[in-house]
């Protein structure tokens, strides 16, 4: 229905209405005189009100509250309008841009201390305005290249902003500009994020339109190297569709307050460090545009400015330190455990020449300044009611030099809990790749670390809970304070610019995991950089660490080669270390824990050990072991099922966890980094021997697949109830859905073991090692998933599966998803053994019976569809 018809108002009375009125002539020429009369002497005001001459600075600031710095700002006492002062001697020069979140709702995309845009921007004066320049980083031409003439063909260098100047001093040396105009929208940065092409109306939280009357600059902090501008941007919906969680007050109204940060370019004799393939730091990308070289980089590491007090001692203080404030919110219990992992990193910094280079000091209570001042880098502590982290460590650099400005690391209080985050639903809850982690895959600083270790102790906690024993309250508070150790040295390690390193876990043999005195000497990990599993053992009275405590040796390794004074001989040396098995690295853009994403297999999340497979085939065992006890041990007087419920749900959630651990084995090749002729280094492409694909193959068989492989005692799935709280589960489906749960871990197998990467990789490799070819291991596959029942009923759980993967043959075959020819005839070859293997198989049971020739109507379609 149109708007007019929900108006009620008809639009043949208002034709009658406009008949009955009719215009005339005199009327009509009249209008026509006034209209050109209007349009005459409009463009003449308006060039008269463009033309006048900027006012007088003390005549507009006069009202002004004035906030000196970097650059001063006014903000009129009566009205709240915000100008900023821009001098001569500011004109025509760099300056570095950033913002963050100062608080926002996470329904919206926006969590206290999210890192936003940093970047480069000048000030350029045309005639009458200011304007302000987006610079482009990713350049480089030699000054004495003649290419340097034409630097700036073919990029671009926007105008971000443009200002009139509303006033002047006397002497015309510094202009005042509405700051308003600039910071009340969303000039310099985007705030409310575009949509996403691929989502529903109505699939998520919308913030609506940007409201220039609520938006305002609620503070302005000034100092003498950078200005802050707080502002607090408010949006409206009025019809909202998706209201989101209980932290919306009013879906209609929400505030997202971010900082503005205009930072002054530093000024010092920092020394720029390229980057290198075979260590993990954050960069600047920098392509040298009068370089001949086929790889032109001159990427650039983020790092501090660390200069000796001594340089000519092999140990000395830094002139200035890395100051670390643990922020007034941390609770007074966990301060030492933060202090004291923090500290940790002098052991690295040790081995790149400096001394108590990361100095740790708590904030007090009565501080005047607060953790969104830029000057601090603050150890933050939240509780949101959506965590969106367990822990998360951003920097802001300088995108020239890749020299870091500052940092922040926030902690959320859901780590040190024993429940589940909320927002889950039951079939998905606790499968370890959670949502975030697929949506920020392809942001390198986005770490979801703490969401691993969050999971890790509910299953620590779990396995202690059911399998009992002595002293299990202090193990769950070592294990905590552990997790809590391995958490801040990871994010801090973030803000000395480390990125993620995904292979570190593979350290440590298997049968040594548990040795203490050699995770004391080495660390449990080779980096702190990981995303390990919980060390948790099966033989209580072998427990070593369950995580490590210390920088590894590749932690200390890359920071040698990130801060060290050294010449380009000496950092030479240094890389060419990279092929010592405890340095090895790869990080996010290689890691396995997407479907179809990277190819080697050790770099992985939730993995543990030189022997991942080993170690994830005990792990299932160790799931299985807790099982039998959990009613007895969770189901207590007065109280509800919850507990019972999360129990299940963080077991087979690490059951899924370690069986897409082993499947990154099948089909996968291991990546060496280091260069040619490189002592140590092997060629840059292995596949995965032949035996350990199928040593893979088999414990998938048997732990994923197997008929008997997601059994449970009887007597835990009718309990499996979540604690009502008001009318929350309206509109929810009660029952526990449990078919779907597991049906989602076998389709997340399926999706590694059949994606079209993994096909088309198998038969690729197959030219350089590969034995293992792609017809014997989906005939391995469909064995797996058919064999063990053919002779007997098939349990419901089974049939899912069988129907899964029927559907997806199916599709290969008929060329949907661009699989490889290959591919197509694999997939026909084992649709035909199927059929095969039904036609012989009998059984009494009629659902089993209706399940099967199901199969067969696939089958024989697609056949069909395949000769038309």
């Amino acid at each position: 229905m149109s708007t007019l018809f929900k108006t009620g108002v008809c639009i043949a009375t208002l034709a009658a209405c406009v008949v009955m009125v009719p215009l005339t002539d005199a009327h009509a020429q009249a209008r026509k005189e006034k209209k050109k009369k209007e349009e005459k002497e409009a463009p003449a005001a308006a060039s008269d009100k463009k033309d006048a001459p900027p006012k007088k600075l003390a005549d507009v600031t006069k009202k002004c509250k004035e906030y000196p710095g970097l650059f001063t700002m006014y903000q009129d006492t009566t009205n709240g309008t915000a100008y900023l002062l821009v001098r001569n001697d500011q004109v025509d020069k760099e300056y570095v841009y950033f913002n963050h979140v100062a608080d926002g709702v996470l329904d919206a995309g926006y969590f206290r201390g999210a890192y936003g845009d940093n970047g480069v921007f000048s000030i350029r004066r045309y005639f009458d305005r200011m304007e302000f320049i987006g610079e482009n980083t990713s350049f480089y031409f030699d000054k004495d290249n003649a290419l340097k003439r034409a630097e700036g063909a073919n990029i671009n260098r926007p105008i971000i902003a443009s200002q009139k100047i509303e006033a002047q001093n006397d002497d015309k040396t510094a202009f005042l500009i509405k700051a308003d105009d600039i910071f009340l929208g969303e000039v310099l940065g985007q705030i409310k994020p575009s949509p996403n092409p691929n989502s529903k109306p109505g699939q998520s939280f919308d913030l609506g339109k940007l409201s220039k009357e609520k938006t305002k600059t609620s503070a302005i902090r000034n100092y003498p190297e950078n200005t802050d501008i707080v502002v607090e941007y408010a949006f409206e919906n009025p019809y909202p569709v998706k209201y989101g969680s209980s932290a919306v007050t009013d879906s209609r109204n929400v505030v997202v307050k971010v900082q503005h940060s205009l930072i002054q370019m530093p000024q010092n004799d920092y020394q720029p460090r390229r980057d290198d393939p075979r260590v993990g730091y954050f960069t600047d990308q920098v392509t040298d545009m009068t370089s001949p070289e086929v790889t032109p980089y001159r990427d650039l590491i983020h790092r501090w400015h660390l200069v000796k007090k001594d340089p000519a001692a092999a140990l000395s203080e830094p002139v200035e330190p890395i100051v670390w404030w643990i922020e007034n919110t941390t609770p007074l219990e966990l301060r030492p455990t933060i202090k004291a992992a923090t500290l940790q990193w002098n052991k690295a910094f040790e081995k790149a020449g400096f001394k108590n280079a990361v100095v740790v000091k708590e904030q007090p209570d009565d501080a005047t300044w607060d953790a969104g001042d830029m000057r601090y880098n603050v150890l933050r502590w939240t509780s949101s009611p959506i965590p969106p982290f367990g822990g998360y460590g951003p920097s802001f650099v300088n995108p020239r030099t890749g020299q870091i400005l500052g940092a922040d690391i926030m902690l959320e209080y859901v780590f040190v809990t024993n429940r589940l985050q909320s927002g889950k639903v039951f079939n998905s809850a606790a499968l370890g790749l959670e949502e975030a982690e697929v949506q920020h895959l392809g942001d390198k600083h986005f770490c979801t670390l703490s969401n691993t270790l969050h999971q890790n102790n509910l299953f620590g906690m779990q396995m202690m809970d059911a399998l009992g024993g002595s002293g299990i309250e202090v193990e769950k508070d070592e294990m905590l304070k552990q997790s809590l150790y391995f958490l801040v040295l990871h994010e801090v390690g973030h803000t000395l610019g480390l990125n993620h390193n995904m292979k570190a876990s593979q350290m440590i043999h298997y049968k040594e995991i548990h040795d203490r005195t050699k995770a004391e000497q080495l660390g449990l990990t080779g980096s702190v950089m990981d995303y390990p599993a919980v060390n948790y053992s099966l033989d209580r009275a072998k427990q070593g660490y369950y995580y490590t405590t210390q920088p590894g040796p590749y932690d200390l390794w890359a920071i040698e080669y990130g801060y060290a004074p050294a010449d380009e001989a000496q950092l030479r040396r240094i890389l060419a270390r990279s092929t010592e098995p405890a340095l090895m690295f790869g990080n996010d853009a290689d890691d396995m824990r997407a479907p179809g994403k990277g190819i080697d297999p050790r770099v992985m999340i939730n993995d543990m050990s030189g022997d991942a497979i080993g170690y994830s085939v005990d792990r299932v065992e160790l799931v299985k072991k807790a099982y039998p006890t959990l009613r007895k041990k969770l189901i207590t007087t007065d109280q509800s099922f919850h507990e019972l419920r999360n129990a299940y749900l963080v077991l087979t959630g690490e059951q899924a966890n370690s069986l897409r651990i082993i499947s990154r084995y099948i089909g996968g090749v291991y990546v060496d980094r280091a260069y040619n002729n490189q002592s140590g280094a092997t060629q840059p492409f292995t596949p995965v021997p032949a035996s350990e694909q199928k040593r893979a193959m088999k414990a998938l068989a048997e732990l994923g697949f197997a008929p008997d492989a997601f059994n449970v005692p009887e007597g835990i799935y009718p309990y499996l109830q979540a604690q009502r709280r008001g009318f929350d589960h309206f509109g929810n489906n009660e029952d526990p859905r449990l078919h779907a749960r597991i049906l989602m871990i076998h389709q997340d197998l399926l999706n590694q073991l059949m994606h079209k990467n993994v096909w088309e990789r198998i038969t690729n490799t197959q030219l350089y090692g590969n034995d293992y070819n792609l017809h014997s291991f989906s005939s391995d596959l469909t064995e797996a998933i058919f064999k063990a029942d053919m002779s007997k009923s098939v349990n419901t759980m089974r049939q899912n599966l069988q129907q899964e993967y029927v559907d997806r043959l199916a599709g290969i075959m008929q060329g949907k998803g661009e699989y490889d020819h290959i591919a197509r005839t694999t997939a026909f070859s084992q649709l035909k053994a199927i059929q095969t293997m039904l036609a012989a198989a009998k059984t009494d049971d009629a659902a089993t019976r209706a399940h099967r020739e199901h199969l067969k109507y696939k089958i024989d379609a697609a056949l069909e569809a395949k000769r038309s």
